[in-house]
């Protein structure tokens, strides 16, 4: 590896661990102070009440570059303690971040302060901010999903569908069996929780998915936007009672309240989501959808307003105090394994 490039990876990324962290005193006092943090204190409460509602299926929606940030390990233990029951995200974080740490690579300790993104580039490495990936690394992980696609029949497939072969790949192969124990997408594959990536080809699925169809232009897999929407809308057909975590906002936000309204459409009777709780450092006066509020979700007739909280803070500080918070409370005991991936395995008529 070129001198220079060895010096600037050297300090991989750590994943913070919210069962090392009790936050439950500090949470709620913060519902005693003003701002955010009450906010906040409110929000982890909402989620809590998740927890403590053994019917209600609690969808984790994931947007901005979070896993490389650090948060993995709070997503992996929201999935392994039954927390949450489906996942609908950006490609990023789970294609180009959560199995590309599962095929061995890492995140670096990057900068974004004096560095020549020029040199950077020069050197084939990649920066979010303060954080640096190798490029050489993620070629090898579009390349994989290259090798996935070859390796599956070609047809249609849903994001989901798609993903869970994902799951599959690296649990038979054990050359990976040291890293995806910690992996979202093997978690989830484990567990059958499914996973939707409504824009499935802007990340670096993207590359292995255009060089599968390059190389194979009449017979090859694609995936079926279509079929993710008619898929998550039958996950709240069979669970109706249902609950929204959301770290961010943009495709996945909208995804998953879009939901309510096509059961709506379909002409079959599903509530708007019963809990919500948004973070977001989005604002809501341009009308973008980041930042647009759970009251106004309402107007759509998506999100219902009795417990509905928006966090206006940054994720990797304020997701592991809320997941922190319902964790320490343990009140996911007894709440069900739903494995939804099954469920929809096995439905293939319209609900």
């Amino acid at each position: 590896m070129n001198p220079r490039k060895q010096e600037l990876l050297q300090k991989t990324i750590q994943h913070i661990d919210i069962k090392a962290h009790n936050v439950v005193p500090m949470v709620d006092a913060m519902a005693t102070m003003a701002f955010q943090a009450r906010n906040l204190s409110r929000g982890a409460h909402i989620f809590n009440m998740m927890q403590e509602d053994k019917e209600c299926a609690v969808f984790l929606t994931l947007a901005g570059s979070l896993i490389s940030a650090g948060l993995k390990n709070v997503v992996v233990d929201l999935v392994k303690n039954n927390m949450v029951d489906a996942i609908v995200s950006t490609g990023a974080n789970i294609v180009d971040q959560d199995f590309f740490e599962a095929l061995g690579f890492k995140h670096y300790i990057g900068t974004q302060y004096g560095i020549d993104d020029t040199e950077l580039r020069d050197l084939m490495i990649d920066r979010i901010y303060d954080t640096f990936i190798d490029e050489e690394d993620l070629r090898i992980c579009d390349d994989t999903i290259g090798q996935i696609c070859n390796s599956l029949e070609p047809r249609p497939y849903s994001s989901r569908e798609f993903i869970r072969e994902m799951g599959r790949f690296l649990d038979e192969n054990d050359k990976y069996a040291e890293f995806r124990e910690n992996s979202i997408v093997w978690q989830c594959y484990k567990k059958g929780v499914p996973i939707f990536v409504p824009a499935f080809s802007d990340c670096s699925a993207g590359f292995g998915l255009v060089h599968h169809q390059w190389h194979n232009p009449t017979k090859h897999v694609s995936i079926d936007s279509a079929k993710d929407f008619l898929e998550i809308t039958k996950v709240k057909l069979h669970n109706p009672e249902s609950g929204l975590f959301m770290i961010g906002g943009g495709v996945p936000k909208n995804f998953v309240q879009d939901i309510v309204v096509a059961c709506d459409i379909l002409e079959k009777e599903a509530p708007m989501h019963k809990y919500a709780v948004q973070i977001t450092v989005a604002d809501e006066r341009d009308g973008a959808l980041s930042g647009s509020t759970l009251k106004e979700a309402c107007s759509w007739g998506k999100v219902d307003v009795v417990y509905e909280q928006m966090v206006w803070a940054e994720a990797t500080i304020a997701m592991p105090l809320i997941a922190g918070y319902a964790y320490h409370k343990g009140s996911q005991a007894g709440r069900p394994e739903r494995r939804f991936n099954d469920v929809l395995d096995k439905v293939n008529v319209p609900a």
